[in-house]
């Protein structure tokens, strides 16, 4: 099973076009220790000919163009693309924005929870993608689903499950009180699997904390693909660029007593990548002693373009 990060940055990517933290300046200005990244978003094979999306980044156009086993095949039709299906984790818009780019005779499968599909539905711009070139599928929560498209598997399989998680920004309700009217099927992971070798990856770029469901699910996995949004809770308060801690937003740090690395500890889980890094977090910077912190927990820091094979 092949993997691709086509975007490993939080929403607004790095630079973020209107941020001059110390992180988006220094990127414009070639610090070294500094990469550019662009929104998240990862592609997915099991033989390298056709492909799976997580998620459909609003950069998804500038990410296949970067990605030479997404362009259309050689000597195909004139209307062709490799990507085959589209799984979205929730419905944020640096998950779902994408989604416009794959019009112009796209043909490919939507999968997504009910949730995510009804937020879709509400929304008439999504009429663009033609129903009969874009079939949409609910994803049961703990139910395998083969993905296939027209018919024809990918020879991946998915399970999604529910992961602690907030409902997206433009959705939420104050009215509801703290839960902001978040409801099941907000947030999801993935375990995706492939049904020749048996290899099998799991894909949260989004969650607010581990409870004991979600340790139990991940406990001895092969890889995990995780949320790395902040490296601490109050970091985009304390580098003024926010009012929100990360818990407010819906995301678990990397650091502290109730942090990604701490819950990760006894996991035994063999490869550990973060994925979904805001442009505040200073792991960014690849002289910081938090990026050498986190790399000696065991952890990668995934970048745009990185590459796995399972």
């Amino acid at each position: 099973m092949l993997i691709r990060i086509l975007g490993s940055a939080a929403g607004g990517g790095f630079p973020q076009i209107n941020c001059n933290c110390r992180n988006c300046a220094g990127v414009r200005q070639g610090e070294p220790g500094l990469r550019p990244r662009t929104q998240s978003s990862v592609a997915v094979s099991r033989d390298g000919q056709a492909w799976l999306l997580l998620n459909a980044s609003p950069d998804l156009r500038q990410q296949i163009a970067a990605a030479p086993q997404l362009a259309p095949r050689r000597h195909a039709t004139s209307r062709d693309s490799p990507i085959k299906a589209v799984i979205l984790t929730n419905g944020d818009v640096d998950h779902i924005a994408g989604l416009l780019s794959l019009r112009e005779g796209f043909a490919f499968t939507l999968y997504a929870s009910g949730r995510v599909l009804g937020t879709l539905e509400a929304n008439s711009v999504f009429n663009v993608l033609d129903p009969d070139l874009v079939p949409r599928r609910r994803l049961e929560s703990g139910q395998t689903a083969e993905l296939a498209n027209a018919g024809v598997s990918l020879g991946l399989t998915v399970e999604a499950f529910p992961v602690p998680g907030k409902i997206a920004l433009y959705l939420e309700n104050p009215a509801a009180g703290r839960s902001l009217g978040t409801q099941e099927g907000d947030t999801i992971g993935l375990r995706i699997a492939d049904t020749s070798s048996g290899a099998t990856f799991f894909y949260i770029p989004g969650c607010a904390g581990m409870d004991d469901g979600l340790a139990a699910r991940l406990h001895g996995a092969q890889l995990v693909l995780f949320d790395g949004t902040l490296y601490s809770d109050d970091e985009m308060v304390a580098q003024g660029l926010s009012s929100k801690t990360g818990k407010r937003m819906g995301h678990i740090s990397m650091s502290g007593a109730d942090g990604a690395m701490a819950a990760f500890r006894g996991l035994n889980v063999a490869r550990r990548v973060f994925v979904h890094i805001n442009n505040s977090n200073p792991v960014l910077r690849e002289d910081s002693p938090e990026h050498t912190e986190v790399e000696e927990a065991g952890w990668e820091i995934a970048f745009d373009g990185m590459e796995i094979s399972l």
